[in-house]
């Protein structure tokens, strides 16, 4: 008997059960691991989603994709900040994690600096360790300051400094009083919170509290905004904002993609705020509205469609008519371009399958770019997200605290008495609303995608191996951990942190780019020479399917067959 090859595999029969694939994906898990996972693992019901695990500790021992909070603070808020020169307190291999791992793209205008080429760390060794290392990080401060002379300065904690003890508050005021400058820390350990989530609340609440707020000199324009969890990667925040100027609407600052300090610092006098990334910095938007009166709204720039919604609901905000047939023409003449491109690599890959396991709001916004040709999703999920990145904000109330969160500063905001300026009046707003225009909402992820389509949050290393072997999805958009374990299955990654070194990806001309990219990833025939796992030895996971999906004697028959194949028999 001939081996059996893929084309007698399960999923040719009739598409998976995903409660099947769930409990195959459990069944290897100790009790208690498995009882954990259960609730991470879930069938979607984009109507009513159920409440799903997140936000939670990842079990030891499992492969995870997630980074640390000190990642979320240095590595994605605070570090794309081009001019604020940031200085990591603890051993060198922290700092260096940080340096450049994310491509946060800039070009800074003739005569500022730009740091986020250099790795500063005050590579703390044993004695500091054991004695101490608030002394090495004030001659550290001084040093930068000597050579650099910059406009501000950030010191980020590492494991260590908050084992020890570490005063790193009371290094920075002595020294901003020194110094003249800002000088602001952040106790952002690694281990503070369960995931790199909690880096950027810490970083969302420094920022708030030490840079917004320092100049209330407004950009002039008539429309003017920030877009906020963008953080430029390939050159994104380039896109949304060339696109925003096409149409008339003037971005004072994009929190964190090509920005400058002096821009964070102004950026609480626009009339509007749009949050990409909702769960990296939804606690700013926040704490801009209690303080100085600006609402925000959820935008998304990744893919076509999603990306002329957006426009248009900018437009609507602002009320003007001359805007909404500015942002009608722009999107009239993107969509030309566009359109032959999507058509002819939809034709192509019509019917695909994609599975995007991606942190912030990305495994959410790009099913868009699939689904913009006619690929279909068989699972998503994030690494760090929380309930309401899934569920949406209304669960928000539901939502228990739990000791890790309360490691987290929350603050007090209040409206600023003399600068607390609402964009629209009460009335305004009141019937805007009625209009079906909504503020500070996120639905999340789960209505977006089909019923009983499998979301996974924080999924490990088994679970992504089991989910290849069973749905064989075409490609899987990831993160760098697990990239190449993907790709030697034999399957397509698309690493979405910093996208291969490709991009951009927003916008019109950046949902093009991704188009093609994808086209080239799927029409490769480099794939052909990788033998995945399953064809080498054929696992028997037609039991994943449902009996009544096979429909008739011929195909129980068939099944039956492939089980007999798959077992060493001879009926194949």
């Amino acid at each position: 008997m001939s081996e059996p090859t893929h084309t007698l595999t399960a999923p040719d029969l009739a598409a998976p059960d995903p409660a099947a694939v769930k409990a195959e994906m459990l069944k290897i898990y100790p009790a208690k691991t498995a009882k954990k996972r259960a609730k991470q693992i879930i069938l979607n019901d984009p109507e009513t989603p159920p409440e799903i695990g997140a936000n939670s500790r990842t079990i030891p021992g499992i492969i995870t994709q997630r980074g640390c909070t000190y990642a979320g603070c240095r590595g994605v808020v605070l570090g794309p900040i081009y001019d604020i020169l940031q200085i990591t307190h603890g051993p060198v291999g922290c700092g260096f994690y940080a340096w450049l791992s994310r491509r946060n793209l800039v070009r800074p205008p003739a005569g500022s600096t730009n740091y986020l080429q250099y790795c500063m760390n005050t590579d703390m060794q044993e004695d500091q360790i054991v004695f101490g290392g608030e002394k090495k990080l004030t001659q550290a401060i001084r040093e930068a300051y000597a050579i650099f002379k910059p406009k501000a300065i950030a010191i980020l904690a590492t494991c260590p400094v908050g084992l020890i003890g570490d005063d790193i508050h009371t290094v920075a005021k002595l020294m901003k009083a020194e110094l003249g400058i800002n000088v602001m820390a952040f106790s952002c350990e690694g281990y503070k919170g369960v995931s790199q989530s909690a880096g950027h609340h810490i970083a969302n609440n420094g920022v708030f509290k030490n840079i917004i707020g320092l100049d209330d000199k407004p950009d002039e324009a008539e429309f003017n905004m920030n877009i906020l969890g963008e953080y430029n990667i390939g050159g994104d925040a380039w896109e949304i904002d060339t696109l925003l100027r096409k149409c008339g609407i003037h971005v004072t600052s994009t929190l964190s993609g090509d920005v400058s300090y002096d821009q964070v610092k102004k950026s609480h006098t626009v009339m509007l705020n749009g949050v990409m990334c909702h769960r990296s910095i939804n606690y700013i938007a926040e704490m801009m509205e209690k303080k100085f009166g600006i609402p925000w709204i959820k935008v998304n720039f990744i893919g076509a469609e999603a990306t002329a919604k957006t426009l248009r609901k900018i437009a609507k905000f602002f009320d003007s008519k001359k805007l909404t047939d500015r942002v009608e023409e722009v999107i009239a003449q993107e969509m030309i371009a566009l359109r032959p491109v999507r058509a002819e690599i939809k034709a192509r890959h019509q019917g695909k399958k994609a599975a995007l396991f991606v942190g912030g709001s990305r495994a959410h916004h790009y099913q868009d770019l699939f689904r913009d040709i006619g690929m279909e999703i068989v699972s998503a999920g994030y690494e760090f997200a929380h309930r309401d990145d899934y569920e949406g904000r209304k669960v928000l109330p539901t939502i228990k605290v739990d000791a890790d969160s309360r490691n987290i500063e929350e603050l007090h905001v209040e409206a600023d008495p003399a600068r607390f300026k609402p964009t629209k009046t009460p009335e305004q707003m009141e019937a805007l609303k009625a209009g079906g225009f909504s503020f500070k909402d996120y639905e999340g992820m789960m209505v977006e995608m089909k019923k009983s389509t499998l979301v996974i949050d924080d999924i490990t290393h088994h679970e992504m191996e089991k989910l290849i072997e069973i749905y064989k999805p075409d490609i899987i958009g990831s993160g760098i951990k697990d990239k190449f374990v993907i790709e030697k299955m034999g399957v397509p990654c698309k690493q979405l942190h910093s996208y291969d070194y490709s991009g951009p990806y927003a916008a019109f001309a950046g949902a093009v780019n991704f188009y093609r990219e994808v086209d080239r990833m799927l029409t490769t025939k480099v794939w052909k020479y990788i033998t995945p796992p399953w064809e080498k030895a054929p696992l028997a996971s037609v039991e994943l399917v449902h009996a009544s999906k096979l429909g008739g004697a011929k195909k129980n028959g068939e099944a039956k067959a492939w089980r007999k194949a798959a077992a060493g028999g001879e009926e194949a």
